[in-house]
Protein backbone atom coordinates (compact mmCIF):
# COMPACT_ATOMS: atom_id res chain seq x y z
CA UNK A 1 0.00 0.00 0.00
CA UNK A 2 1.37 3.31 -1.15
CA UNK A 3 1.94 6.25 1.37
CA UNK A 4 2.50 9.65 0.24
CA UNK A 5 4.43 10.68 3.58
CA UNK A 6 7.05 8.64 2.13
CA UNK A 7 9.48 9.92 -0.89
CA UNK A 8 11.28 6.76 -1.52
CA UNK A 9 11.66 5.14 -4.76
CA UNK A 10 13.00 1.55 -5.57
CA UNK A 11 15.89 0.98 -8.29
CA UNK A 12 15.78 -3.07 -8.72
CA UNK A 13 18.76 -4.28 -10.47
CA UNK A 14 17.69 -7.41 -13.14
CA UNK A 15 19.75 -6.87 -15.36
CA UNK A 16 22.34 -9.99 -15.32
CA UNK A 17 23.43 -12.31 -17.54
CA UNK A 18 23.05 -15.43 -15.32
CA UNK A 19 25.71 -17.11 -16.41
CA UNK A 20 25.80 -19.55 -13.27
CA UNK A 21 22.46 -20.46 -14.26
CA UNK A 22 22.98 -21.35 -17.74
CA UNK A 23 19.23 -19.44 -18.37
CA UNK A 24 17.61 -16.16 -17.53
CA UNK A 25 17.17 -16.35 -13.75
CA UNK A 26 15.11 -13.86 -13.79
CA UNK A 27 12.89 -15.94 -15.90
CA UNK A 28 12.64 -19.11 -13.63
CA UNK A 29 9.30 -20.11 -12.40
CA UNK A 30 8.27 -19.48 -8.22
CA UNK A 31 5.14 -19.56 -7.11
CA UNK A 32 3.67 -19.58 -9.83
CA UNK A 33 4.99 -16.09 -12.17
CA UNK A 34 8.66 -15.39 -13.11
CA UNK A 35 11.07 -14.40 -10.28
CA UNK A 36 11.20 -11.03 -11.64
CA UNK A 37 7.61 -10.49 -11.92
CA UNK A 38 7.74 -11.72 -8.18
CA UNK A 39 10.48 -9.19 -7.03
CA UNK A 40 8.75 -6.43 -8.99
CA UNK A 41 5.28 -6.97 -7.58
CA UNK A 42 6.22 -7.02 -4.17
CA UNK A 43 7.90 -3.98 -4.65
CA UNK A 44 4.81 -2.25 -6.24
CA UNK A 45 2.82 -3.34 -2.93
CA UNK A 46 5.58 -1.95 -1.22
CA UNK A 47 5.82 1.92 0.16
CA UNK A 48 8.11 2.53 -2.30
CA UNK A 49 7.19 4.87 -5.16
CA UNK A 50 8.45 5.05 -7.98
CA UNK A 51 9.94 1.84 -8.90
CA UNK A 52 13.05 1.50 -11.60
CA UNK A 53 13.78 -1.73 -12.64
CA UNK A 54 16.97 -1.94 -14.84
CA UNK A 55 17.03 -4.84 -17.40
CA UNK A 56 20.36 -5.32 -19.99
CA UNK A 57 20.87 -9.05 -20.49
CA UNK A 58 18.03 -11.10 -22.26
CA UNK A 59 15.93 -7.39 -22.05
CA UNK A 60 13.28 -8.00 -24.09
CA UNK A 61 12.08 -11.79 -22.98
CA UNK A 62 12.61 -10.00 -19.30
CA UNK A 63 10.12 -7.20 -20.19
CA UNK A 64 7.19 -8.97 -21.48
CA UNK A 65 6.85 -10.43 -17.52
CA UNK A 66 6.51 -6.51 -16.80
CA UNK A 67 3.63 -6.07 -18.83
CA UNK A 68 0.61 -4.28 -16.99
CA UNK A 69 3.10 -3.47 -13.67
CA UNK A 70 3.19 0.15 -13.18
CA UNK A 71 7.27 0.78 -13.42
CA UNK A 72 9.92 2.45 -15.22
CA UNK A 73 12.27 0.00 -17.13
CA UNK A 74 16.01 1.19 -17.74
CA UNK A 75 18.02 -0.22 -20.14
CA UNK A 76 21.76 -1.02 -18.92
CA UNK A 77 23.32 -1.11 -22.42
CA UNK A 78 26.75 -1.66 -20.48
CA UNK A 79 25.73 -4.88 -18.54
CA UNK A 80 28.63 -7.03 -19.06
CA UNK A 81 30.17 -4.42 -16.38
CA UNK A 82 28.44 -5.36 -14.22
CA UNK A 83 26.46 -3.70 -11.09
CA UNK A 84 27.90 -0.92 -11.11
CA UNK A 85 27.19 0.39 -14.50
CA UNK A 86 23.24 -1.38 -13.55
CA UNK A 87 22.96 1.29 -10.72
CA UNK A 88 24.46 4.07 -12.33
CA UNK A 89 21.75 3.39 -14.89
CA UNK A 90 18.85 3.08 -12.56
CA UNK A 91 20.08 6.33 -10.56
CA UNK A 92 20.10 8.16 -14.17
CA UNK A 93 16.49 6.60 -15.01
CA UNK A 94 15.12 7.82 -11.46
CA UNK A 95 16.17 11.31 -11.86
CA UNK A 96 14.54 11.88 -15.21
CA UNK A 97 11.31 10.46 -13.52
CA UNK A 98 11.54 12.24 -10.43
CA UNK A 99 14.19 13.74 -8.89
CA UNK A 100 11.97 14.82 -4.99
CA UNK A 101 13.22 11.92 -2.96
CA UNK A 102 14.58 11.36 0.38
CA UNK A 103 16.32 8.15 -0.17
CA UNK A 104 16.34 5.34 -2.20
CA UNK A 105 15.91 1.33 -1.73
CA UNK A 106 18.79 -0.64 -4.04
CA UNK A 107 17.44 -4.34 -4.58
CA UNK A 108 18.42 -7.47 -6.81
CA UNK A 109 15.73 -8.97 -8.48
CA UNK A 110 17.09 -12.63 -7.11
CA UNK A 111 16.50 -12.45 -3.84
CA UNK A 112 12.81 -13.99 -3.60
CA UNK A 113 12.98 -14.42 -0.04
CA UNK A 114 12.32 -10.71 0.21
CA UNK A 115 8.98 -8.88 0.31
CA UNK A 116 7.16 -5.53 0.63
CA UNK A 117 7.38 -5.94 4.19
CA UNK A 118 11.00 -6.40 4.19
CA UNK A 119 11.14 -2.63 1.99
CA UNK A 120 8.39 -1.08 3.93
CA UNK A 121 10.86 -2.22 7.59
CA UNK A 122 14.02 -0.75 5.46
CA UNK A 123 11.96 2.61 5.12
CA UNK A 124 10.65 2.93 8.31
CA UNK A 125 13.95 2.08 10.01
CA UNK A 126 15.41 5.17 7.78
CA UNK A 127 12.83 8.23 8.86
CA UNK A 128 12.92 6.73 12.11
CA UNK A 129 16.53 7.45 13.05
CA UNK A 130 17.59 9.50 10.21
CA UNK A 131 20.37 7.57 9.18
CA UNK A 132 22.57 7.95 6.10
CA UNK A 133 22.26 4.26 5.19
CA UNK A 134 20.28 0.82 6.02
CA UNK A 135 21.66 -2.16 5.22
CA UNK A 136 20.50 -5.93 5.59
CA UNK A 137 22.61 -7.41 7.60
CA UNK A 138 23.13 -11.57 6.76
CA UNK A 139 26.18 -13.88 7.07
CA UNK A 140 28.08 -11.61 9.15
CA UNK A 141 27.53 -9.03 6.06
CA UNK A 142 26.12 -6.11 5.13
CA UNK A 143 24.18 -6.23 1.81
CA UNK A 144 20.94 -5.52 -0.06
CA UNK A 145 18.26 -4.43 -0.22
CA UNK A 146 19.36 -1.45 1.80
CA UNK A 147 18.18 1.75 1.45
CA UNK A 148 20.84 5.28 0.72
CA UNK A 149 19.89 8.91 1.84
CA UNK A 150 19.79 11.19 -1.21
CA UNK A 151 22.97 12.75 0.36
CA UNK A 152 25.29 9.90 -0.78
CA UNK A 153 23.67 9.06 -3.98
CA UNK A 154 26.27 10.87 -5.76
CA UNK A 155 28.61 8.28 -4.75
CA UNK A 156 26.40 5.44 -5.88
CA UNK A 157 26.22 7.38 -9.43
CA UNK A 158 30.32 7.34 -9.32
CA UNK A 159 31.24 4.23 -8.42
CA UNK A 160 33.55 2.14 -11.23
CA UNK A 161 34.18 -0.93 -9.25
CA UNK A 162 32.58 -3.82 -7.98
CA UNK A 163 31.38 -4.16 -4.28
CA UNK A 164 30.98 -0.21 -4.56
CA UNK A 165 27.75 -0.38 -3.12
CA UNK A 166 28.79 -3.13 -0.16
CA UNK A 167 32.01 -0.05 0.34
CA UNK A 168 29.51 2.67 0.91
CA UNK A 169 26.92 0.17 3.56
CA UNK A 170 30.14 -0.05 5.62
CA UNK A 171 31.12 3.33 5.20
CA UNK A 172 27.58 5.27 6.10
CA UNK A 173 25.24 2.71 7.68
CA UNK A 174 25.42 2.81 11.53
CA UNK A 175 25.19 -0.86 13.32
CA UNK A 176 22.84 -0.18 15.37
CA UNK A 177 19.98 0.67 13.11
CA UNK A 178 20.95 -2.09 10.53
CA UNK A 179 18.18 -4.32 9.60
CA UNK A 180 18.71 -8.37 10.37
CA UNK A 181 17.75 -10.02 7.46
CA UNK A 182 19.16 -13.44 7.23
CA UNK A 183 16.25 -14.64 3.97
CA UNK A 184 18.43 -11.94 2.33
CA UNK A 185 20.83 -14.66 2.30
CA UNK A 186 18.77 -16.73 -0.06
CA UNK A 187 19.87 -15.33 -3.89
CA UNK A 188 19.58 -18.01 -6.89
CA UNK A 189 22.84 -17.94 -9.02
CA UNK A 190 23.03 -21.46 -9.57
CA UNK A 191 20.50 -24.63 -10.64
CA UNK A 192 21.89 -25.89 -7.12
CA UNK A 193 20.35 -22.35 -5.44
CA UNK A 194 16.99 -23.16 -7.46
CA UNK A 195 16.52 -26.09 -6.24
CA UNK A 196 17.20 -25.89 -3.01
CA UNK A 197 14.37 -22.49 -3.00
CA UNK A 198 12.12 -24.67 -4.62
CA UNK A 199 12.42 -27.15 -1.92
CA UNK A 200 11.71 -23.97 1.29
Amino acid sequence: MLNDKYKVPLILLAAGESSRMGTPKQLLSYKGRSLIRHAVEEAVTSNCQPIVVVLGANSDRIAVELNNLPVHIAHNTQWQQGMSASITTGIIALKSINADFDAVIMALADQPLITHQVYNRLIERYYQNKVEAVASKYSDTLGVPAIFDRTIVPELLNMKQQGGAKRLLNQYSDRNFNLDLPEAAIDIDTPTDYQKLLEL
